[in-house]
């Protein structure tokens, strides 16, 4: 596999430094992404150059994640137009080896192969570095004319605002450079990648290696992601899609992937996913003959659900989503944990109800009209009950009168109503 061939028909090269795909051909070749160890987990805006190293490795190179905890105490400016909060050692450990685990389900870390992954942590080479030793043997090389025309410092230094920058966010790129220096010199990497707003911090890399070594390094980049529409990647209303399911849910996450348009669809299938051409000119076809049936989503849903969380994660979110969408049974609903159970029914409207009343029994017609308003009147809820358009818990109420008490609820504290086809309420016992 051509490695270069391959992100180039995925629509995944923004900017490659000559020379690089000759390397790549050449011999196997050892590249570096940095991940930024602000959290502990990763979003799916990290997602696009983890993807490149998972390509990279596919093809027989070598692919290093390095997390960046000591870059991470400072922040790159880069796109941000204030500093951010410095982490501390402990922090910065805790969120590494959580991205590790996230990493290890896209890259192979622990084979035999020459190729196998390594990740690293810039704090190991920085922490004893003295600031002295640092400004002597790698500040030297590189004028502050050379760090001044980055797009990254002219764009601070021409804003409008007041902020500034820091000589600590100016260091950041110097800081970056050696790291690619470091690799360099003791892992043989002769290739940076990463997103198109970070060349210029490659580049200063690369600098640093021929003026100090006299040596050649790579750089190569992919374009920021956007939507069709203009919106920024990866955010939804409630904030970052995350790749853990503590921050965002396995239902939450598939959520996101099936609802994105046809023309992201159809670009996001290319960058995320590990199909191959003909798999995804295949889908094309199909979407282009049914684009009611949604073929592009579906599949881009399940690949990345099931390459970050698993294919009982992905099984379950079509569960949840059949819940909401089609014809699911009780027993579907009951599987559901209580966090899905949120998320699938999160906006519709909700009702608390009180569980000592519940305890005793409660006809529903008096539970579905006086202590929730999920019908204006005793008369409509039993007309309806007729007709056979109420279910509870995705069972038909068959009398209006049926005694419901806390043996029906879901997950000990919930109960959904149906009204109609579409209508759905959450009462909550407390």
């Amino acid at each position: 596999m051509n490695f270069v061939e391959e992100l180039k028909w995925r629509g995944m090269i923004h900017d490659m430094m000559p020379g690089t795909e000759e390397q790549l051909q050449k011999e196997m070749t050892s590249a570096y992404v940095g991940i930024d160890p602000t959290a502990d987990s990763l979003h799916i805006g990290h997602l696009v150059s983890v993807m490149m190293l998972k390509h990279f490795q596919r093809a027989g190179h070598r692919p290093i994640a390095l997390v960046g905890g000591a870059t991470g105490m400072i922040g790159d400016p880069s796109m941000k137009s204030a500093e951010r909060n410095l982490l501390d050692e402990a922090t910065l450990r805790h969120n590494q080896n959580a991205i590790k685990a996230q990493l290890a389900k896209f890259l192979d870390f622990d084979s035999d192969a020459p190729n196998a992954a390594k990740l690293v942590n810039n704090y190991d080479w920085m922490k004893d570095y003295s600031f002295l030793n640092f400004i002597r043997d790698i500040g030297k090389h590189l004028t502050v004319n050379y760090m001044m025309a980055k797009d990254s410092v002219k764009k601070r230094l021409s804003s409008d605002s007041n902020v500034g920058m820091s000589f600590t966010e100016f260091s950041y790129q110097l800081l970056q450079g050696y790291d690619y220096l470091f690799l360099y010199e003791h892992e043989g990497c002769r290739l940076q990648m990463g997103g198109s707003d970070q060349w210029g911090n490659i580049t200063t890399g690369t600098e640093l290696i021929r003026r100090k070594l006299g040596g050649e390094a790579f750089a190569l980049t992919c374009p920021l992601i956007t939507k069709a529409d203009g919106g920024k990647f990866g955010k939804t209303e409630s904030g970052n899609v995350w790749l853990d399911r503590r921050y965002t849910s396995p239902y939450k996450f598939y959520q996101f992937w099936l609802n994105v348009s046809d023309d992201d669809a159809a670009k996001y299938i290319k960058i995320f996913t590990a199909l191959d051409k003909e798999e995804i000119s295949s889908l094309e076809a199909e979407q282009a003959a049914a684009p009611h049936l949604r073929p592009l989503q579906k599949r881009l849903a399940k690949e990345v659900t099931v390459m970050v969380h698993s294919l009982e994660d992905y099984e379950a979110a079509v569960e949840a989503s059949n819940i909401l969408f089609g014809n699911s049974t009780s027993e579907t609903l009951k599987k559901l944990d209580e966090d899905t159970l949120l998320d699938v029914f999160n906006g519709v409207p909700q009702f608390e109800i009180s569980r000592v009343e519940l305890s005793a029994g409660i006809k529903a017609a008096d539970l579905f009209t006086e202590k929730a308003s999920v019908f204006p009147s005793k008369g409509e809820m039993r007309k309806l009950v007729q007709s056979g358009g109420v279910s509870l818990n995705k069972e038909k109420l068959t009398e209006a009168d049926t005694v419901i008490d806390c043996g029906s609820l879901l997950d000990d504290k919930y109960l959904l109503v149906q009204r109609g086809k579409k209508n759905y309420y959450l009462l909550i016992a407390k």
